[in-house]
């Protein structure tokens, strides 16, 4: 296990400290995690009434813009393993949503083609984000709106130099122990 620790830049304010750390309400991964599952939640109730789920709109959406055709892909983009993404597929397939289709050029890859049902189903899939976040974005100005994305944007940027530099360190540790 790698025990070496990467800390945020000299010049960077430390907003939390270990010796007087609490874990609970105000930390902001606790902040994000409560609104991502209460996201989910209200979402879940919202596609409730097409029979998606919360897992199955985005695979569909994707689908529906033509951003994956392939089941390695829509897998990457939604963040699951080979045989997650087969079972999600089945799932989708079995409400007659999309099907999985063999290249001819490559038998190894499957395409997926989403049927007309699938369409269907898709177009309400921005209604119910937009109407979620906006319920959720209740009250802000459009200037907050922007601040908050740029906000998480800069968070995420921070969290892939974060892991960028956790990586670099692992391999040096690797190619030092060798």
């Amino acid at each position: 296990m790698n025990t070496r620790s990467i800390s945020a830049p000299a010049s960077a304010p430390a907003f939390y400290a270990a010796d007087n750390y609490v874990a609970g309400n105000d930390g902001v991964g606790h902040l994000l995690s409560r609104l991502f599952n209460t996201m989910i939640q209200e979402l879940e109730r919202q596609f409730e009434p097409s029979g998606l789920t919360n897992a199955q709109w985005k695979p569909l959406f994707k689908m529906s813009t033509g951003e994956a055709s392939t089941v390695a892909e829509l897998a990457r983009f939604c963040t699951l393993d080979a045989g997650g993404m087969t079972r999600m597929l089945d799932r989708l397939e079995a409400k007659g949503l999309c099907q999985r289709v063999r290249s001819n050029e490559d038998r190894r890859v499957v395409n997926l083609e989403i049927t007309e049902a699938g369409r269907d189903a898709a177009k309400a899939i921005p209604e119910v984000l937009s109407r979620v976040q906006n319920a959720y974005l209740a009250g802000f100005s459009v200037e907050e709106w922007e601040a908050l994305k740029s906000y998480l944007r800069r968070m995420l940027d921070n969290a892939n130099d974060f892991q960028q530099a956790q990586q670099t360190t692992s391999a040096d540790g690797e190619n030092n122990a060798s």
